[in-house]
């Protein structure tokens, strides 16, 4: 029997995001698969971030905006956009980054193969801060399991399409010292199914396209090695395991990171 998955609700958390939120939305509305709602979570931008989303808003019914009275961070606002969604199903988008026009219809078909899954993710490409996408691609496996994101978090945030129960029984936890999403991934994977394993099903194609930042965690390394760090002590992690998955991470990083670089100048300019 498969899955039925009558829409996607799309949780976009927006903060002074003017420059990038317009590719962001439109190809949210240029997906193949049209039964959706996009969620923009406001949280107390200064700049016009909410005026064009409002732009947007006046053509499409299916875009929302939600406007946070203070600044509450990611977690808390892509939070908010779970209690808030009218669908089973759910994707998140930073307003940095966008998506492939068959991003949710293929995700869709690969969990409807899989009707025991609750998580499902896919490749990545980079766009560089010149503006240029990197020929590296994130590879990834056709499934994984807790343990394996520990060593490194394959599942980025703005690929993934995840039941909206899984999410509110493992809400992100508002932490900003650590990496809200890999903790929500590994709790999900290690709590949803009580009788096997559970595992997030991957899509081995670059359906999102990752905006490499200077000032956020793709551009700090250390910070976010420590974010990784403080991660597992707050998962509870065994210290040794910690150890041994801290090096694995601080690797596969480094080549990862390498590979962008090597591959990223001036290829494809959008």
């Amino acid at each position: 029997m498969q899955k039925r998955i009558n829409g996607v609700t799309i949780i976009m958390p927006a903060y002074n995001a003017e420059a990038t939120i317009n590719q962001a939305i439109q190809s949210v509305i240029k997906q193949s698969y049209a039964a959706w709602e996009l969620i923009v979570i406001d949280d107390k931008s200064c700049d016009k971030t909410s005026s064009i989303v409002q732009s947007f808003i006046t053509n499409d019914p299916r875009i929302r905006l939600i406007s946070n009275q203070q600044n509450k961070g990611v977690s808390v606002s892509r939070n908010i956009g779970v209690a808030l969604a009218q669908y089973q199903w759910i994707a998140f988008l930073d307003s940095d980054d966008y998506w492939e026009q068959d991003k949710l219809s293929k995700q869709i078909e690969a969990l409807q193969e899989h009707k025991d899954c609750k998580l499902c993710f896919t490749g990545t490409r980079y766009l560089c801060s010149g503006g240029d996408l990197s020929h590296y691609t994130l590879q990834v496996p056709s499934k994984v399991f807790g343990e394996d994101i520990l060593r490194q978090n394959v599942i980025s945030c703005s690929s993934v399409l995840v039941e909206k129960e899984a999410l509110l029984r493992n809400p992100m936890p508002n932490i900003r010292t650590l990496h809200e999403d890999l903790a929500t991934w590994y709790k999900i994977l290690k709590s949803e199914n009580k009788e096997s394993a559970s595992y997030a099903v991957g899509i081995n194609e670059p359906l999102l396209v990752y905006r490499l930042s200077s000032s956020g965690k793709s551009g700090n390394k250390l910070k976010s090695a420590v974010m990784q760090w403080k991660t597992y002590r707050y998962l509870g992690i065994s210290f040794f395991k910690s150890v041994a998955c801290f090096i694995s991470y601080v690797v596969r990083n480094v080549n990862k990171y390498r590979k962008i670089r090597k591959q990223g100048g001036g290829l494809a300019q959008i």
